[in-house]
């Protein structure tokens, strides 16, 4: 049973006629004819009458004309899609990341999209295989390591991981700590997991500092929330809450934070629109924290 043969069959019963359907179909009476019979032979149905010359449908065949209208505008949904992947367009796009940028940077950012841009769509990152993600069905990777060479990429931001505290907290009256002094202090953290404490455990480690006192927290909101009842600092990357104070950390190499990079396959099909998805990105964030971001 092939597609032309049903768009032969709902033309019959739209005309009313094999000759009226001619016009429509631009083939002629006796090959559409033998069409019909083929199709109803493969069918095993009997779809047309004939009744004061005219074709009408039998009852098989009112019920079987929905199911070929069905048929005929999901074939013609594909092809637009596949004409739309041809031309490098992208109905939807899946975007893999960190939580806390999923939360803080791309829910934002999603919200200033127009009707004209690719759906989001977003998954789970794998913080030990984070470019691993284009392989299982992300088109971009918003990532913190820096992305293989074999991939298009772009670096989105350079983000503080911070220390909140309360007000009341003697470190509230600084701006800037030292690592060192930072490290006196009950951290509330991350997990392992985390691209923030792995920044914060690759700093203490080049320092050759002593393991300081951390409370681990799987949620960073949370430790943000234990801070603010005056249990600790919170180290993240996150978003301020809970009115706390912000305190930048200071480490040699500078002030202590992750980079994020989009990375995306260089051969897919959407390549040039996924790179100006992710300028924008990288734009919108600048916007957002400032051009130091």
């Amino acid at each position: 049973m092939e597609l032309r043969t049903i768009g032969y069959f709902v033309a019959v019963a739209d005309a009313g006629s094999v000759s009226a359907a001619t016009r429509v179909t631009h083939v002629t009476q006796p090959s559409l004819s033998r069409q019909l019979r083929q199709l109803e032979k493969e069918l095993g149905l009997e779809l047309f009458t004939r009744r004061d010359g005219r074709l009408v449908l039998t009852p098989a065949g009112r019920q079987f004309l929905p199911a070929a209208r069905d048929l005929l505008s999901r074939a013609e949904a594909t092809r637009s899609a596949a004409a739309q992947i041809r031309a490098g367009g992208l109905p939807s796009v899946t975007l893999a990341a960190p939580p806390v940028t999923l939360n803080d940077l791309l829910a934002p950012f999603f919200a200033t999209l127009g009707p004209d841009d690719p759906m989001p769509r977003v998954q789970p990152l794998d913080a030990t295989d984070e470019y691993g993600a284009l392989e299982r069905g992300a088109d971009v990777v918003i990532g913190t390591r820096p992305p293989p060479i074999t991939l298009a990429r772009t670096r989105v931001a350079t983000l503080p991981v911070i220390a909140y505290l309360r007000a009341d907290h003697e470190l509230a009256v600084r701006r800037r700590v030292t690592l060192a002094e930072l490290l006196r202090h009950r951290l509330l953290v991350p997990t392992v997991d985390s691209h923030a404490r792995r920044a914060l455990d690759t700093a203490v480690e080049a320092a050759g500092l002593p393991v300081p006192d951390l409370v681990e927290f799987t949620s960073s909101h949370v430790a943000q929330a234990v801070a603010a009842a005056g249990r600790g600092v919170a180290v993240v990357s996150d978003d301020p809450r809970y009115g706390l104070v912000q305190v930048t950390v200071d480490i040699p190499a500078g002030a202590l934070s992750i980079a994020l990079h989009a990375a995306w396959q260089p051969h897919h099909h959407g390549a040039e629109q996924l790179a100006d998805l992710a300028d924008r990105f990288r734009r919108f964030v600048r916007d957002r924290y400032g051009q130091d971001a």
